[in-house]
């Protein structure tokens, strides 16, 4: 497919999500190589899931695809379809040698720029480009503004408008020093 076709199943899935009352006008699709690998759209009202924007659906998609043969949660080995480690991209700022490969070597196309969460989850799958038919100004327009966030992330802890404090140090370094001290740790 051609990345305006890409685009078009995008949009076309947030459509759908409106017509069918499932959440916002939130459509995306995860492609390789011009093939479509997994679809996602906006489910927040189907589901009551806030985190059931139409980039986490795909990106859930995706993995499930690419990971058909991964055991439950009480497997008794990690599946390295999308685990296998690759070494840290040329000029990274990464310290960690080498991390699991995710979803690198594929593209995302959503209907809308990608909010706070579903950016985050896009950096972590490693996808290697992000293309979106609506900007931030458009999303903001029709009432989905998450410049808030953005605004508030760049605060000290302190002054955010939702109360973060530490609490416990003790216990995170305990849990930290689990992965630390593990030596046969996968790097994610």
């Amino acid at each position: 497919m051609t990345p305006d076709e890409l685009m078009n199943e995008a949009c076309r899935l947030a459509i759908e999500s409106v017509t069918n009352d499932w959440g916002g006008p939130f459509g995306a699709v995860i492609a390789r190589d011009g093939e479509i690998v997994a679809r996602g759209q906006n489910r927040v009202l189907l589901t009551g899931d806030i985190t059931a924007h139409g980039e986490i659906e795909a990106i859930r998609k995706a993995v499930q695809v690419l990971n058909a043969e991964a055991p439950s949660i009480s497997g008794a080995h990690r599946n390295d379809s999308t685990l296998e480690l690759v070494p840290r991209p040329e000029g990274s700022p990464d310290r960690v040698p080498e991390r699991a490969r995710m979803l690198m070597g594929m593209e995302i196309y959503s209907s809308g720029a990608p909010c706070p969460m579903c950016m985050s989850a896009i950096y972590w799958s490693r996808l290697d480009a992000v293309y979106f038919a609506s900007d931030l100004e458009a999303t903001s327009r029709i009432g989905f503004d998450d410049a808030f966030q953005y605004e508030d992330f760049a605060r000290p802890l302190g002054d955010r408008s939702i109360r973060i404090e530490q609490v416990r140090a003790d216990l995170g370094a305990a849990a930290y020093a689990a992965w630390v001290d593990k030596s046969d740790k996968h790097p994610y």
